[in-house]
């Protein structure tokens, strides 16, 4: 059974192999007709524009290809180069918030080498600006010798205001601008002296200054240290700059007149102060007072006690002589 069938199989392939051979005989011979070139080439001509429509085609699809990676390699350059750039923009911020500290402070250590008094550089940590105050909060205290009553200061000497408040790591400084600060400043032309109060929201008022004296826009004010009888001293030391003037109000029927300022520090921008520390005003330390004392037989006063305050006159009742 199995040989039969093997018979079988090899006859089928047997006779698959006459036909190819007859096929490709009569092909052979068929190719050389002249009719069949004919037809070959006009097959040709026919599919020849379908032919270069499909390779264009390919072309198109293989340049579309490669300009899609083209786009995709240059988005990611672009997203390179943008993180690049806000890197390089952020370095440059910071660099120009160095250069700007290193100056405001540069300007406080010459301000300091040159000054007659005791300092002592603070950053401002705090604001304190509300309706009815103007405030600002220092990152010393007691613990690095400020005091409450001490005079503070910004570049060029501009006043600030002075620590009203001070615990052992901060104190807290009434700025010039507080509608309770009052200085008294002086005029640098006429040396004519003003009351100098704050005004809220942030300028500055010299009021009582004298009709008689020339009042000019962008004169410079400064604290007039003035010293009275006793000993007793302004607040604040003389020739700190206030600000300068910015507008003059004057009424005809008044002996005085009002100026109002710009403050020479800005004080709603401060950074870096410096705080004084051996200025003392007001009144004298107890030990260095003025007495009421009597002197001795010979003029002279009893040991240990300090010069004598002439006694005020009293006023003589009114419509007699004085003697």
């Amino acid at each position: 059974m199995s040989a039969v069938f093997a018979n079988r199989i090899a006859r089928r392939r047997a006779i698959a192999f006459i036909a190819l051979l007859a096929t490709s005989l009569v092909l052979m011979a068929v190719s050389g007709n002249r009719l069949v070139v004919d037809l070959q080439q006009g097959l040709g001509y026919a599919f020849r524009p379908m032919q270069g429509a499909l390779d264009g085609l390919g072309r198109n699809l293989a340049s579309i290809g490669a300009a899609l990676a083209e786009i995709d390699q240059l988005r990611l350059d672009n997203e390179a180069l943008r993180a690049e750039n806000d890197r390089i923009r952020i370095e440059n911020r910071q660099a120009e918030e160095l250069r700007r500290e290193n100056e405001l402070l540069t300007g406080l250590l010459q301000l300091r080498s040159g000054f007659e008094y005791e300092t002592i550089a603070a950053s401002v940590i705090g604001r304190d600006s509300s309706e009815l105050q103007r405030r600002v909060i220092l990152d010393r205290g007691t613990a690095d010798g400020i005091e409450i009553g001490d005079v503070v200061i910004a570049g060029g000497g501009a006043l600030v205001g002075r620590v009203v408040d001070a615990s052992p790591n901060s104190a807290t400084v009434q700025l010039i601008s507080d509608s309770a600060s009052t200085v008294i400043g002086q005029l640098l032309t006429t040396a004519a002296t003003g009351e100098v109060t704050g005004q809220l929201p942030g300028s500055l008022s010299m009021e009582n200054i004298p009709a008689s004296a020339t009042v000019a826009l962008g004169e410079e004010v400064v604290t007039a240290g003035i010293e009275l009888a006793g000993g007793i001293r302004s607040p604040y030391p003389k020739g700190l700059v206030i600000g300068r003037v910015v507008d003059v109000r004057r009424d005809a029927n008044e002996i005085v007149q009002t100026a109002y300022l710009e403050p020479a520090a800005s004080l709603d921008r401060l950074e870096y102060v410096l705080v004084i520390l051996d200025y003392e005003g007001g009144l004298p330390p107890p030990e260095e007072q003025p007495t009421d004392c009597q002197p001795d037989e010979d003029g002279t006063l009893p040991d240990g006690e300090q010069p004598c305050i002439e006694p005020t006159p009293t006023p003589a009742p009114s419509g007699s002589t004085a003697p």
